[in-house]
């Protein structure tokens, strides 16, 4: 079962509407969740932002995988304009780009929308399993990134994550305080991708490989791959789909 309904964000967009996405198995148990960014590009091509899905519906379906899956609409104003857009609401801290020009950080609002409103609403009307040890997070691209921060900053409420091309490039620096500062449990598990074909773009090789050897370092449970002609686009997450479940399920 696929349930749609309209929330808001006040802190971000006031009282502007955006949809949650939540897939739910049909047998009736309760089951882990995974809470996931850019929720209308997860299930529905004739929703996605580029015409292209993860087509997680279909994998979910026919793989009969025993999980909840929440995604949130991300803001789809202009990231240019102030106070922003996706990007802003997706990042964890204030950077410069050449081709965004000033984005500010407003990935904490986000996350404790996450944590604070969205999580207990769908712990009280949704058969979840609400414990840490069955609540997981994933994202792509700025997804990715506020993955990482998720599991830096709010390793309470989850305990696995999948960041599938992160957006680690935008400030490396910055991102590698954010994972030297973090206290992370020993539980924490991250799969975390980058696609052959993308990964030359802004240095993104050298980054990737500092920030999985910096998230080792602090001992986390980390699988990591280069996905052989992995390009960043939706139809190339679709494919890893089978990867990233693997790890979040590994050992439950």
């Amino acid at each position: 079962m696929l349930d749609v309904f309209e929330t808001t964000i006040p802190q971000l967009t006031g009282d502007e509407k955006r949809k949650v996405y939540v897939y739910v198995p049909d047998d009736g148990d309760a089951y882990p969740v995974l809470y996931m960014f850019d929720g209308q590009n997860l299930f529905d091509d004739e929703e996605a932002s580029y015409g292209k899905s993860w087509g997680l519906l279909k994998y979910l379906e026919e793989s009969e995988t025993p999980l909840i899956v929440v995604g949130v609409e991300c803001n789809h104003h202009s990231e240019t304009k102030a106070p922003g857009g996706r990007l802003s609401e997706y990042t964890p801290f204030d950077f410069d780009d050449p081709e965004w020009g000033k984005v500010k950080a407003r990935g904490k609002i986000t996350m404790d929308f996450i944590t604070k409103e969205l999580k207990p609403y769908i712990d009280d009307n949704y058969p979840s399993l609400p414990s840490r040890e069955y609540t997981f997070i994933a994202g792509s691209s700025m997804g990715g990134l506020m993955t990482l921060y998720a599991l830096c900053r709010y390793g309470k409420y989850f305990s696995r994550g999948a960041a599938l091309s992160p957006s680690i490039g935008f400030s490396p620096s910055k991102v590698m305080e954010m994972i030297d500062k973090a206290t992370f449990r020993r539980d924490t598990v991250l799969y975390m991708d980058y696609g052959e074909k993308e990964i030359a773009y802004r240095n993104t090789r050298e980054v990737f490989g500092e920030v999985a050897a910096r998230l080792i370092s602090k001992k986390v449970l980390l699988e990591s791959r280069i996905v052989p002609d992995g390009e960043h686009n939706e139809a190339s997450w679709e494919k890893q789909i089978p990867f990233f479940m693997d790890t979040l399920f590994y050992g439950l």
